[in-house]
């Protein structure tokens, strides 16, 4: 595994109006961890994770991905490396049928048709797509819209995938699939950074969270070490899981005291009925 894949030294980012919307972050992600930024609305965490392909660059300090360099590489340039999907599909999706959206990125690239083919062929196999094809991307509904946006920077097979808010405007099928996808990337090694309010995705999908307030991280740690830590959760009015929630009320000796998911406490409650 290579370390270090996107490091940020000393970033501080100011917008125009004069909004500090980062503060002297350093951070440093791994190629392969699957990490969760958390915090309230106006906390930083978009703002971060832009400057990780380039949408943003830094007011102060430095952002390097993959050894470059985000302050002198274009966002095309960085698009090999770095995928972006947004929160909102529409933002992303632009062309006329969901084939044509798929080859774009690749195309983008300057890869053969062969090439493009593959890719087009090895997203529509992953997602499930195939009967979607010919489609308008805007006849899909929401849920799917943001399916084809993922699978359009699935296709390009970044090193780095960003998923800002995957579960808005997903019903709990839609949510429980996000988490699916999230699963199935991790096994092929890429990095993914996702920043969601749904803290049940973050404790069921990712490895570590970075919590986020007032433009600085305050806390770093896994899902457990984050949603025990009373103080970083108060500071940012967040709250774990219910399941969580659940666990941490319940003293019976042989449970978990802070679970991230149903199952890990749900055997060894059965055991002790």
């Amino acid at each position: 595994m290579v370390e270090n894949l996107i490091v940020c030294e000393h970033l501080w980012h100011t917008y125009a109006g004069g909004v500090t919307a980062v503060q002297d972050v350093n951070l440093k992600i791994d190629a392969g961890e699957v990490v969760g930024v958390i915090g309230q609305n106006g906390s930083g965490k978009t703002t971060l994770v832009k400057h990780f392909n380039g949408l943003l660059k830094p007011s102060q300090g430095k952002v390097e991905v993959s050894g470059l360099d985000v302050g002198t590489h274009s966002v095309n340039e960085l698009s090999r490396f770095v995928g972006y999907v947004f929160q909102n599909p529409n933002h992303q999706l632009f062309a006329t049928s969901v084939k044509e959206e798929l080859a774009f990125g690749l195309n983008n690239l300057g890869l053969s048709a062969a090439a493009v083919d593959e890719g087009v062929d090895r997203a529509v196999a992953f997602f499930g797509l195939d009967r979607y094809l010919t489609t308008h991307p805007y006849r899909l509904s929401f849920p799917l819209r943001k399916m084809v946006a993922l699978a359009a920077i699935y296709a390009m097979q970044p090193k780095v995938y960003i998923l800002d808010e995957p579960t808005t405007g997903q019903d709990h099928i839609g949510v429980t699939l996000v988490s699916n996808l999230i699963a199935k990337l991790r096994e092929q090694g890429p990095t993914i950074v996702v920043v969601s309010h749904d803290m049940r995705l973050q404790a069921e999908a990712t490895d570590r969270l970075i919590v986020m307030r007032r433009a600085e991280i305050i806390g770093d740690g896994t899902p457990k070490e984050i949603f025990s830590d009373h103080a970083v959760l108060e500071a940012t009015n967040l709250h774990p899981p219910q399941i969580t929630r659940l666990s941490q009320l319940i003293t019976k000796p042989g449970l978990p005291n802070t679970a991230l998911t149903v199952n890990e406490i749900a055997a060894p409650l059965a055991s002790t009925l």
